[in-house]
């Protein structure tokens, strides 16, 4: 398994002389356990969940209302934990790192907990990342095993990893619609860069997967427009989830329909949508939904890396955006994990340890790049 440079590939038909439509565009009936792309390994470790084969139809919809969806996200986000909990089983624990936790104030009022993890066996500054989780903007919590994970691995390899305890639009820590888990992700990236000395910190990045790709891309635009900027030195976005467009998916976001049902499913997606913007008034705010981002938007934004999944419904809208920041003169690195599915080289720790490796290493020399 290895990074590629972003490409889709036709695979060959065994009935026909030609290539065929990747994915579900070829095949409608495709599912991760039978799309020739897939990781075996990640398959075998989704298998015990059902997500081998195409996800069942989402129990809400963009036309189910609000109360339902919210209804919906509570009970959802314990099954999530359940799954990505069973999938760290059997890790060895991480020893060079020391853990705490710091209460701020946010923009609005609120009080915001932070998760640090700082790397004991580094001498001088180093890189902070403030990370933000995904979950859709609406569902997971940074507590979440998961994600404390998540960040250990980072610090171990010598990073300063601030998680942040934003509101979400749905489940335990809901129901706080956009712009309030934004503001609080704005409200970390400040502290830190506040506090780079007493963190042991030389400069700050944004990075995050899905909802926290898009809160990291979108704390960068707000800090764009709000005059501080010069906080952020990079970003780094994995398979973010910044379109808004999964009740209709447009044709330049063809892996909308390509992967739809592998993992995440578009259905579902749209209906998150609404517990994120109940009044749909935001559907084209970049500060909602990055990929609507004009180019004056992403002019003198620092460098990027867009990090996308092959096999993830959400991989083209992370490429289109990429492009866009190029167009914009931004310095931008887009790659793709091959054979995998959404957020694969965070999830599987366990069954796939050397492209998990292959992404916290990129994430690290990022860091280290945009001193």
């Amino acid at each position: 398994m290895t990074d590629a440079t972003a490409t889709t590939s036709d695979s060959s038909s065994d009935e026909g002389p030609g290539p065929t439509l990747p994915g579900r565009l070829g095949d409608p009936e495709m599912s991760l356990g039978t799309d020739p792309r897939s990781d075996p390994r990640m398959v075998a470790a989704m298998a015990p969940f059902g997500l081998d084969a195409l996800s069942a139809p989402s129990p809400v919809s963009a036309a189910t209302d609000y109360e339902g969806l919210l209804e919906y996200c509570d009970a959802a986000e314990p099954m999530y934990d359940v799954m990505f909990d069973a999938l760290l089983a059997g890790l060895p624990e991480i020893t060079n790192v020391d853990r705490r936790t710091e209460t701020i104030s946010g923009v609005d009022g609120n009080d915001i907990l932070l998760y640090i993890h700082t790397p004991t066996d580094v001498d001088g500054p180093v890189p902070a990342v403030v990370h933000t989780h995904g979950g859709g903007m609406v569902l997971l919590r940074a507590d979440g095993p998961s994600y404390q994970r998540w960040r250990d691995e980072l610090a171990a390899t010598g990073l300063v990893v601030v998680g942040v305890e934003f509101r979400n639009g749905g489940g335990s820590l809901g129901p706080h619609p956009f712009p309030a888990g934004l503001n609080d992700c704005a409200s970390a990236a400040q502290w830190t860069h506040a506090n780079l000395d007493a963190l042991g910190a030389s400069h700050l990045i944004m990075s995050g997967e899905s909802g926290g790709g898009n809160l990291s891309l979108a704390t960068t635009l707000q800090a764009k427009r709000d005059g501080w900027l010069d906080a952020i030195s990079g970003v780094y976005a994995q398979c973010p989830y910044i379109s808004g467009q999964y009740g209709s998916p447009p044709a330049e976001l063809a892996s909308l329909i390509e992967n739809d049902q592998y993992f995440l499913g578009n259905d579902n997606m749209a209906a998150l949508v609404k517990v994120y913007d109940p009044t749909g008034e935001n559907g084209t705010n970049p500060l909602a939904w990055p990929l609507h981002a004009t180019e004056a938007d992403l002019e003198g934004l620092p460098p990027h890396v867009i990090s996308t999944n092959q096999l993830d419904p959400l991989r083209d809208e992370g490429l289109v955006f990429a492009n866009k920041l190029v167009a914009a003169g931004v310095p931008a690195v887009s790659r793709t994990v091959n054979g995998t599915c959404h957020a694969g080289d965070c999830l599987f720790l366990a069954a796939m340890p050397d492209v998990v490796a292959a992404t916290i290493g990129d994430i690290n020399r990022f860091a280290h790049s945009v001193a």
